[in-house]
């Protein structure tokens, strides 16, 4: 296929659009943030990549604590809303209905209406250029109870969770396969009668 070759851009998709919580129960704020991910497993470690000139900044930097709140389809409207204002000036969480509640392990609180909230640490702040990263640690995990299954596994699949795309929104889609599918042995067919299918 032909392509055309572009200067080095901010193109990797699609992208997680999270409602990161900040400040306390009390006094709580919230930004969408699109530049988060997994960079550790043991220890779990996350990123937010968040622009210093945003309110938020200065109440993560000074409280070293953050909330990833997963947003579902029927967020979506507020996971906009919330990334194109700021909490200097409103109050974004009470103008969309959404309500917090107290974590677990950090001072910042988590977002009711999420159905995954990652409680994080700081560890580190990097300044990238337009953006500072907040390395952190994920000290706390809280799932929503109507996504464990019988077997106690997390079935994330049914969150209806949110993708990013090149300033579009998107519903995840339909399930394409599994981690190892491809080199994952078929099962032999037993028949009634003992016999294995060849």
């Amino acid at each position: 296929m032909a392509k055309q070759h572009w200067k080095g851009g901010a193109l990797l998709a699609p992208v997680p659009p999270v409602i990161v919580t900040c400040g306390t129960a009390e006094k709580p704020n919230a930004l969408t943030v699109g530049w988060t991910g997994i960079i550790n497993t043991i220890p779990p470690k996350t990123y937010i990549s968040v622009r210093p000139s945003r309110y938020s900044y200065n109440l993560i930097k000074e409280s070293g604590e953050f909330v990833i709140n997963l947003p579902t389809e029927r967020l979506v409207k507020s996971v906009d809303y919330i990334g194109c204002r700021t909490g200097a000036k409103e109050d974004k969480l009470s103008k969309c209905k959404l309500t917090v509640s107290a974590s677990q392990t950090v001072s910042a609180p988590l977002l009711d209406q999420s159905p995954v909230n990652i409680e994080c640490r700081v560890s580190e702040v990097i300044s990238l250029g337009t953006h500072d990263m907040f390395l952190a640690d994920i000290v706390g995990v809280n799932v929503d109870e109507s996504l464990i299954d019988e077997n106690g596994r997390l079935a994330l699949e049914k969150a209806n969770l949110l993708a990013y795309v090149h300033g579009e929104y998107y519903g995840l889609g339909k399930k394409l396969g599994s981690y190892g599918y491809s080199v994952r042995k078929k099962k032999k067919k037993v028949y009634k009668n003992g016999n294995k299918s060849k």
